[in-house]
């Protein structure tokens, strides 16, 4: 059964629709790292009335509430009308996206050229990241303690940085190689300078470059040891497409369902039971690490909301987790019109037709995946059909054909219930992706429907 078009209930008033994404282009426009999604979050959340969880003595229903983990994950509350041992309703994106980052040893010269060694984050094709616009983004941590903010790119008068490639008229060998290994993982090393400065009785372009470094941020080349720097396109999100239906930009795997997800919290009244938005890292490299959903800070952000509604227990802590009901909001891979042939049709995610519902995803026979409950998503079904959001259900591909994870079965490992559910993408993880309009308003609509969930 295919699900119909969301275009056709917005053929008059656009509006809203249109207002909403602009919205969100400046989000993934500013949001180019974790580190810059969270910041964007606390603003966002801040200017609706949440205040951070560190200043509340106690709870209440109504209690607006903010948490972060390391500048890289977030949690936005509304406290619900139901005590929290009886769950929560849960909205679970990621705000990391596939890039290169720079090594702690980066900087070298070669060959009258300055240029930073990169290693690849995510799931990549290599060949899509050279010959574009790239910018710098991250922070610096020195010995002393401070942190100094980097940003080259995107401000109005910057240079941009890149990876270069083969002309055509001098790759006959490298033409003969295979997509995996036309470019090479150690090969996307970003050009940065080319002037060399006297340095005692040679040139030296690499000096020229620890110079511009010192003089605009204060940073000495092993001070790199300590930094966390990113490089990602250059330019902001746009419409895309003749009739401005599509949006195209970095990042909406998955930023698209952590900003729907975002404001459907901020922009609820008061439920029945408490709404929650978390956005987490590291999910493009297994969730891992203190700041992916694998960590227990999220487990112990519950703990410390029973504590301050009052008479903790363990158990409470327990039971809100597991009757907790939750979208792992992540994208779905778009159907496209040039590469049918990976794709089982009727059961594909298509642009245009709404918030996409994934039951399972995983790989080679379901492997890693959540497979949620069939009587869960008959909830679902039942409150988006009421609500009049369009949604469609789908897979990633051909069963043999390939797949994918998202952060479902970590969640789902607390016997909670949890399906995916999210915007379906176009050249997912490449440099620059596409989603539909429609689909992110819907999405947010859906995100929103679903905090009311009983």
């Amino acid at each position: 059964m295919y699900a119909k078009n969301a275009w056709n209930k917005y053929s008059e008033n656009k509006q809203d629709l249109i207002s909403f994404c602009e919205d969100y282009k400046k989000f993934i426009t500013k949001g180019k790292t974790e580190r810059r999604c969270v910041e964007e979050a606390i603003l966002e959340a801040e200017k609706a009335g949440f205040k951070n969880i560190d200043s509340f003595k106690s709870l209440k229903t109504g209690d607006k509430v903010y948490a972060t983990n390391k500048g890289k994950n977030f949690a936005s509350f509304i406290i619900g009308e139901k005590p929290l041992e009886e769950g929560l309703r849960v909205l679970g994106a990621h705000i990391d996206s596939p890039r290169l980052d720079l090594k702690q040893n980066p900087l070298y010269e070669k060959f009258d050229f300055a240029l930073l060694d990169t290693h690849y984050y995510g799931g990549i094709k290599k060949y899509q990241w050279v010959t574009i616009p790239l910018a710098l983004y991250g922070v610096v941590c020195k010995k002393d303690g401070t942190q100094v903010k980097i940003s080259i790119g995107d401000n109005e008068g910057d240079p941009v940085v890149g990876i270069s490639d083969l002309l055509i008229h001098l790759s006959g060998d490298q033409m003969q190689k295979s997509a995996a290994k036309v470019i090479e993982g150690e090969d996307l090393d970003v050009m940065v300078g080319s002037i060399p400065t006297k340095e005692k009785e040679k040139s030296s372009v690499k000096a020229t470059i620890v110079k511009l470094l010192k003089e605009k941020y204060d940073i000495e080349e092993e001070d790199f040891l300590s930094a966390e720097i990113e490089v990602v396109p250059a330019g902001g999100a746009k419409d895309y497409g003749l009739d401005r239906s599509m949006i195209a930009g970095y990042g909406h795997d998955d930023r698209v369902c952590a900003y729907t997800s975002l404001r459907a919290v901020i922009d609820s009244s008061v439920n029945e039971y408490t709404s929650c938005a978390v956005l987490v890292d590291k999910e493009e490299i297994g969730s891992v690490g203190a700041t992916g959903a694998q960590s227990k800070w999220f487990e112990n952000v519950i703990a410390k909301l029973v504590m301050l509604e009052g008479n903790y227990s363990e158990f409470k802590v327990r039971s809100a987790l597991e009757n907790t009901k939750m979208l792992s909001s992540d994208v779905s891979a778009g159907f496209d019109p040039l590469f049918p042939g990976v794709n089982e049709a009727k059961n594909s995610a298509y642009l245009g037709k709404g918030i996409c519902f994934n039951k399972y995803t995983g790989s080679r026979g379901k492997s890693g995946c959540n497979d949620a409950m069939p009587e869960y998503f008959a909830e679902i079904r039942n409150i988006m059909d009421a609500n009049d959001v369009n949604f469609q259900t789908s897979e990633l591909g051909k069963v043999d054909q390939g797949g994918g994870g998202t952060i479902a079965y970590i969640l789902g490992n607390y016997n909670m219930n949890v399906i995916d559910a999210g915007v379906a993408v176009l050249n997912m993880h490449a440099p620059m992706e596409i989603v539909s309009k429609a689909d992110v308003y819907e999405a947010y609509k859906a995100y929103k429907v679903f905090l009311t969930l009983k």
